[in-house]
């Protein structure tokens, strides 16, 4: 299987801020590839160096062999790219929209006609293409920006936390669709989100702190990386406590958010060993199969839903 993308030594800064920090990784053609984690991370930074949109400081990026470096005009076909932030102009309806964009890749007439079909209809929006995007809910107007991203049969895509402003079922029909043209175009999805059980459908993920790579692994390696059951404790005094525990019992320990988590095998053993020992100090236990939040716990000490500040 060839290398889809292939990022070598990636770092970056903004003036004295270190965003990037010899980022390495490569996706498979065809893999449904996932970063994990808050804003702030760096992946934002990292999309729009692979995207073209700001220049390689130090390291290297390759799209299908190309250097993204030194081929930017054979590069940007081969991408097809969602941001965060909405880039359909309100204004216009759904067609204009999508021939607007064609024409900028040199589509033009019957072919980009015929595309636009094709797209609007993979998407289940053919009936909103004379509409205003200014008239769709939040779900259609991300389906149109998908469709936007694919109108120029790109090879990889490239989606920042696309399901974001999406409700529940309108999050597992994109994720539905993302995994239909895996399979039947064998185009290769690179993906930003925060959200565990999205990242649990892809075929690999990578943990991105504080500019740095982590984790890199399946979801079931990442989660059996954590060792024996995830148990957390919820204390008055967190710190005092957990410097006890790991006295007491000789078990590493950590607090994360005001609470004490350990990962240890047969968990359920240790809830009466815990409260006997320290009795009347801990005030609930929650015992559980590692989850992809203890992986992302573990390797960076904090929870998934805080914030590392800008990107």
């Amino acid at each position: 299987m060839s290398v889809a993308l292939r990022v070598a030594g990636l770092s970056h800064k903004y003036g004295a801020r270190q965003a990037l920090s010899d980022v390495s990784f490569a996706v498979d053609e065809s893999e449904v590839f996932v970063f994990l984690g808050p804003n702030g991370g760096g992946k934002t930074t990292l999309f729009r160096a692979i995207s073209t949109l700001i220049p390689i400081q130090v390291g290297a990026i390759e799209v299908f062999g190309r250097a993204v470096e030194h081929d930017l005009i054979k590069v940007r076909p081969l991408l097809g790219i969602a941001f965060q932030s909405p880039s359909l102009d309100k204004k216009l309806t759904v067609s204009e929209n999508l021939r607007c964009h064609g024409a900028l890749y040199g589509m033009r007439g019957a072919a980009l006609r015929k595309r636009e079909s094709e797209v609007l209809s993979q998407l289940g929006v053919s009936d909103r293409a004379s509409d205003l995007v200014e008239t769709l809910s939040g779900g259609l107007r991300r389906r149109v920006e998908l469709a936007k991203s694919l109108l120029h049969t790109p090879r990889l895509l490239i989606l920042d936390e696309p399901s974001t402003g999406l409700d529940p079922g309108a999050r597992r029909d994109l994720w539905g669709y993302l995994q239909r043209l895996r399979h039947e175009s064998g185009i290769t999805i690179v993906l930003t989100t925060h959200f565990l059980d999205e990242a649990d459908s892809a075929d690999r993920i990578a943990i991105l702190h504080s500019g740095k790579i982590v984790a890199l692994d399946t979801p079931e390696s990442l989660r059996a990386s954590v060792g024996g059951d995830s148990i957390t404790l919820h204390t008055d005094a967190p710190l005092e406590l957990s410097r006890e525990i790991s006295d007491q019992f000789g078990v590493d320990t950590s607090v994360v958010d005001g609470e004490i988590r350990l990962e240890l095998a047969q968990g359920h053993h240790w809830i009466a060993k815990l409260i006997d020992t320290f009795p009347g100090r801990i005030r609930s236990v929650r015992v559980g199969k590692p989850t992809l939040e203890d992986v992302f716990t573990q390797r960076t000490g904090r929870p998934i839903w805080r914030s590392e500040g800008s990107n």
